[in-house]
């Protein structure tokens, strides 16, 4: 994990202009049942999201913590993918996914918001009419239902964030069918909890079944080698403004998002997709002379890599590495 992530300038201000307005007293109850609500572990049979207070308590304590976490997702995955010129998002809620590819890609040409509850479309317009990029002022939202038969548009990106722990098995199975069906580039993001990680596990098999190839966080098509009670997730940092501290009743200036996810490519004929080398997937554990790096090799192993003081350039680069970070950097062998 590498430092706080902030907003974007002109993302800070949609939503200062947007939420403002708008009494803490009054969502900070919305806000409480909604973290109950998504933590309960239950896919929901009706909307979470059913009324314009519900969207801006959710964009007001979750759009950051999202933003942030599927702008780490895409920039790592940026080298490794065709840039994309259009984007569908799958079940978007209030656009943070658009907003995030509109960084990382700037000339991301289309992108499209399906969401199934009117304020969650409503307040995702309000946000995006005054951003910086046209791709997020033009961004289309469409309302769709998901289910176990869903018809989704070509896109060069398909995005599921934060989604499918919110539909049942079927639907879920569906929704991943289809993205693969629809994209050559398919992102799914969840929460770096251990049923998260278990959603995204299962969505990465079923697109290795649709004959894609991952790129990103695994630096390989194998078995995850973390098993037992381990998981495989990462984490950003998210500064809190004072309106997130009020709805979350907490005192510190930032928050850790933890996440899982999968990025898959299908290649075209003659591409050839470029995976890490290996993947830091803990915190580098550092002490005088050594840095030592839990890395997913190319092979599919799950290793502890000590380096020693005594390499150098390599050394340098360990103590600069982060949790999440591809090693070995570029120009050395794995």
């Amino acid at each position: 994990m590498t430092g706080v992530t902030d907003l974007t300038a002109d993302l800070a201000a949609a939503l200062d202009r947007t939420l403002d307005p708008v009494p803490a007293g009054r969502l900070a109850p919305v806000v409480e049942r909604l973290i109950r609500d998504y933590r309960s572990g239950t896919v929901p049979s009706s909307p979470i999201l059913r009324s314009a207070d519900d969207a801006a308590a959710y964009a007001a304590y979750r759009m950051p913590a999202t933003y942030a976490a599927v702008l780490d997702v895409l920039d790592r995955a940026a080298a490794r993918v065709p840039d994309p010129a259009t984007l569908l998002d799958a079940g978007g809620g209030t656009g943070a996914a658009v907003w995030a590819a509109a960084q990382v890609w700037p000339a991301l040409r289309r992108a499209t918001v399906l969401e199934a509850t009117e304020p969650a479309r409503a307040l995702g317009r309000r946000l995006a009419a005054d951003a910086g990029s046209a791709t997020v002022r033009d961004a289309r939202w469409e309302a769709a239902v998901l289910d176990t038969a869903p018809r989704l548009p070509e896109a060069d990106l398909v995005t599921a964030c934060y989604l499918l722990g919110e539909l049942t098995g079927p639907v879920r199975e569906a929704l991943v069918d289809a993205a693969a069906r629809a994209a050559r580039v398919v992102a799914v993001v969840e929460p770096g909890t251990p049923a998260g990680y278990a959603r995204v596990l299962a969505a990465r098999d079923r697109l290795l079944a649709a004959g894609m190839t991952v790129v990103a966080p695994c630096p390989h098509d194998g078995a995850c080698p973390i098993t037992g009670d381990d998981w495989c997730h990462f984490a950003v940092r998210v500064p809190r403004t004072s309106r997130h501290r009020v709805l979350k009743a907490g005192s510190l200036g930032h928050e850790d998002e933890k996440f899982s996810y999968v990025v898959a490519v299908r290649q075209a004929d003659g591409d050839a997709a470029a995976p890490a080398p290996g993947r830091i997937v803990r915190h580098p554990a550092t002490r005088k002379g050594l840095v030592t790096l839990r890395v997913c090799e190319a092979g599919g192993a799950l290793r502890d890599t000590p380096v020693p003081r005594s390499r150098n350039e390599l050394y340098r680069s360990a103590r600069d590495a982060a949790w999440g970070d591809p090693w070995p950097p570029e120009g050395h062998a794995p």
